[in-house]
């Protein structure tokens, strides 16, 4: 069994590589291209799950 810490752990890197992601698809294809949209909607839904879980 996954303890939380170790989850919560494994999300905080998630997120990271996300923001990172999300940074450079901005700067490359603009802030309201699709696909910059559907990485910010999936880091929302990691930050969601963390809030969810650390809380």
């Amino acid at each position: 069994m996954i303890t939380t810490e170790y989850r919560l752990k494994g999300l905080l890197e998630s997120i990271g590589a996300k923001k990172e992601e999300l940074i450079r698809l901005a700067f490359l294809r603009g802030f309201t291209n699709h696909e910059t949209v559907q990485c910010s909607q999936e880091l929302d839904g990691l930050l969601n799950e963390y809030q969810r879980n650390c809380c």
